[in-house]
């Protein structure tokens, strides 16, 4: 399959890119973020395209994408006001109260993944692997020493993708109490250092 990449979406890729995230984490993040279609509405509200890198087909369809974080923002941004414009007031508020437990802090010399997702019906076919060589790629060029991620216990084939592509576990995070509301019960925070390769 022709893979193009290319940094950032278009304005009307946004429930594209929201549908696809969805479709990815929907699981994870559908206790709290739910019901669907508020769900794809804050999302498409929310992405930012300056964090994202984008795989598409030869007719230019999004096949991937891989977001990142860093001190200057993510791919899904959005703040209390945000939450609260779509789910209320008091639906806002306590969305952003569990967001802010499962928020990752960054660091000025570690690129931070914030999610990879391919379209369902283009998994199996490597497009996983060329996203995370592309932020590989983008980790040297913005001069970072390393590109860290964070894999949930339920999803082993992430995992084992993560470790064949040089990345290493580091930590593993219990989600504890919060285990029944995000249907995980632990993460590993993995790194691909830069002189790995």
């Amino acid at each position: 399959m022709d893979v193009t990449l290319s940094d950032g979406f278009e304005p009307h890729e946004r429930p594209v890119v929201a549908a696809l995230y969805w479709q990815a984490f929907g699981h994870k993040l559908g206790r709290y973020l739910g019901p669907e279609a508020r769900a794809l509405t804050f999302l498409a509200a929310v992405l930012d395209p300056r964090f994202a890198l984008v795989a598409r087909d030869a007719e230019g369809r999004i096949l991937g994408i891989a977001g990142f974080k860093t001190e200057d923002g993510a791919l899904v941004g959005g703040d209390l006001p945000d939450l609260q414009r779509i789910y209320g007031y008091v639906g806002g508020l306590w969305r952003g109260l569990v967001l802010s437990v499962v928020d990752r802090d960054v660091s000025p010399d570690i690129l931070l993944m914030d999610g990879i997702c391919v379209r369902s019906d283009a998994r199996g076919q490597g497009i996983g692997g060329v996203l995370l060589d592309a932020m590989k790629a983008k980790v040297q060029r913005l001069g970072k020493r390393a590109l860290r991620l964070d894999v949930i216990d339920t999803n082993p084939r992430a995992k084992a993708l993560y470790e064949r592509k040089g990345f290493l576990a580091t930590a593993v995070e219990e989600t504890g109490v919060f285990e029944v509301m995000f249907r995980f019960r632990s993460a590993t925070q993995m790194l691909w250092h830069v002189t790995a390769e």
